[in-house]
C-alpha cells in the first residue's frame, strides 16, 4: 500500500530560467533546489512543486492547483505581477472577475509560461 509522506505536483517546461521566474518571483514560492533537469518549489508548509525541462508538450487539463485563504486577493496580487486568468462564460465554470463558484468552494485558472493550467482554490 502506498504510504507517501507528500505528494509533489510535477510540471513540465521547456525553458527552466523562465519557469524559475515565474514560479520563484511571480508566484513567490520558494526554490529548494535546482539540477540541470528539474527545479523544486516549497509550496506552503508541506507540499513542494517539481518543474521538470522536456520537449514542448500540451496539456489540456489543470496540473495542480494551490489552497489560498483569500481568492480575491490572491487573484488581485498575481494579477498585479502580469498574470493573465483564464475566464470561463459556460457550464459549471462560469467565472466572474474570474472565480468560479463550485460548490462551497471557489476556484480560478492561469497558465504558466509553457501554457500549463495552473489553478487556485478556496473553500
Amino acid at each position: 500500500m502506498l504510504n507517501a509522506t507528500m505528494v509533489v505536483a510535477t510540471v513540465p517546461v521547456t525553458d527552466l530560467d523562465q519557469a524559475k521566474r515565474f514560479y520563484g518571483d511571480t508566484l513567490g514560492l520558494t526554490q529548494l533546489w535546482e539540477n540541470p533537469a528539474s527545479v523544486r518549489f516549497r509550496c506552503g508548509a508541506h507540499s513542494e512543486l517539481s518543474v521538470f525541462k522536456r520537449p514542448a508538450l500540451e496539456t489540456v487539463h489543470t496540473l495542480a492547483h494551490f489552497e489560498v485563504a483569500d481568492i480575491e486577493k490572491t487573484v488581485a496580487e498575481l494579477e498585479a505581477k502580469g498574470v493573465a486568468f483564464l475566464d470561463y462564460t459556460e457550464g459549471p465554470l462560469a467565472t466572474t472577475g474570474h472565480i468560479a463558484q463550485l460548490g462551497p468552494a471557489r476556484g480560478a485558472w492561469f497558465t504558466d509560461p509553457d501554457g500549463n493550467t495552473l489553478g487556485l482554490r478556496q473553500g
